[in-house]
């Protein structure tokens, strides 16, 4: 009879094999360096999980929730409801809606503008210009009459960062007017040289906000940043956040979709904006594989989150040593899982992109080439040889073609630690399985950093 690997003493396993470090010595040293901070990581994650395996229970989620529905969605077993109910107490909302009818994280964050803002209105960005995206949504940049928030005659200003890449706490102060309808918190940094915004900064310019103009509601666009701690805006008083299900909260299971969660009012007025007035949250198919996915991948996301988390400071460990400028700077506590890294050329950025693309499970074989994108002003390279094709919770980097030449990389490092002494395991028994699996599992599978490394540490 065939032994199983978990019977086998754990000083055996491999013991015929000698195993070769894969890894040059900065990554390994990296690795070694950063033990404290991947331990608090760990412990972050268990707490997220904890959250989302209670919600699920409350919700009472069940495999009659992954059969889907065809048609008008009508005839659909209470899965959206249950994953709608289940998203929002994860997040401290009131209600959420979670959709595949979303295409991206600018479409429910249009969305949820729309459904905040009338004419006459002023919109106000606090955290500097918004993502490049955004622009046209706003009327910051000619949309060719298609519908701008300006076209419909929405005023939009902007409060530009302070000197140190952070909110300007003294304009802010003075900066929301008795107009001011909507004040836009964008938590990461896109494509800004700036540090992204933790759920604490998101606090303390709630404060300030609502002093000045208690009927000023706050969105928060929270792309990039769920489960990166351990509490979410509306935890804080934000009144909708949106965001994309092919980043942090799909685990990188969902497929498609996106999601808007607050106030109850304001999320039905956002439901509203994806459909029609008078359809809401009632209407909108979702077949049962994706349905299942938006269940699995939701309850995975603290952990994919964590590992991408670990990618972020592994990167700008061994790049920062190599004297790169690196933001955020390395071992600094993450509010997204974006890690920016100042290249200072074209042809650096290029290859940078290049090597990732290489590195990559799919589409290794192909050279990704810098172009227009619907949205973009600049030129914009993307290497995303991912399994979802957007997805950033798996190994990808972008960045725009112009000064100073960032990338931005969002990189699971695949490192796995030990954490049978903590959360998830209940004993701290040797003989106990789960603590034989988790030794038998853990040590480390850094496959794609090293790589990475290798190749752009000119």
């Amino acid at each position: 009879m065939a032994t199983s690997p978990l019977s086998i003493p754990l000083n055996v396993i491999n013991s015929h094999h000698a195993i070769p470090n894969p890894f040059v010595p900065e990554v390994v040293t990296a690795v070694d360096a950063l033990h404290l901070e991947f331990r608090a990581v760990d412990n972050l994650v268990a707490c997220n999980t904890t959250r989302v395996l209670r919600a699920f229970q409350n919700a009472r989620v069940g495999s009659h929730h992954f059969g889907g529905s065809t048609g008008y969605g009508h005839d659909e077993a209470g899965g959206r409801g249950a994953l709608d109910q289940a998203f929002a107490e994860i997040v401290g909302a009131e209600s959420a809606i979670v959709r595949s009818q979303f295409f991206s994280g600018t479409h429910a964050i249009t969305c949820a503008l729309f459904a905040l803002l009338r004419p006459g209105d002023e919109l106000l960005a606090v955290a500097g210009a918004p993502y490049d995206t955004l622009e046209e949504v706003i009327g910051k940049r000619d949309s060719g009459g298609l519908g701008s928030l300006q076209d419909f005659g929405v005023k939009y200003r902007e409060v530009p960062l302070a000197e140190d890449g952070g909110l300007d706490w003294n304009s802010l102060m003075s900066a929301v007017k008795p107009k001011t309808k909507c004040a836009l918190i964008q938590r990461s940094c896109g494509y800004s040289w700036r540090r992204s915004l933790s759920v604490n900064d998101i606090a303390r310019a709630i404060k300030i906000i609502k002093v000045q103009n208690p009927s000023c509601s706050v969105m928060v666009d929270n792309c990039y940043g769920e489960f990166v701690e351990s509490i979410e805006p509306p935890m804080v008083g934000a009144d909708l956040i949106a965001g994309s299900l092919i980043k942090n909260p799909g685990g990188t299971i969902a497929p498609c979709g996106g999601y808007i969660a607050g106030k109850q009012k304001w999320v039905e007025a956002a439901a509203a904006r994806l459909s029609a007035p008078g359809l809401g949250l009632d209407c909108g198919s979702i077949p049962g594989d994706i349905m299942r996915a938006f269940f699995q991948g939701l309850f995975l996301s603290p952990q994919m989150v964590g590992e991408a988390i670990k990618g972020s400071f592994l990167i700008a460990e061994v790049l920062a040593s190599k004297g790169y400028k690196v933001q955020p700077l390395p071992r600094v506590p993450r509010s997204d899982i974006v890690q920016a890294v100042q290249l200072g050329s074209r042809e650096r950025l290029l290859a940078f992109c290049e090597a990732v693309q290489r590195s990559s499970p799919v589409g290794s074989y192909t050279k990704p080439v810098a172009g227009t994108t619907a949205g973009y002003a600049s030129e914009v390279i993307f290497a995303d040889g991912t399994f979802i094709d957007g997805s950033t919770s798996e190994l990808s980097c972008d960045g725009p073609l112009r000064e100073p030449f960032t990338v931005f990389c969002q990189v699971r490092s695949f490192v796995s630690f030990n954490n049978t002494d903590r959360n998830l395991t209940s004993t701290r028994d040797k003989r106990n399985p789960q603590y034989i699996s988790e030794q038998y599992i853990s040590g480390g599978k850094l496959r794609l950093i090293n790589r990475f490394y290798k190749s752009n540490h000119s």
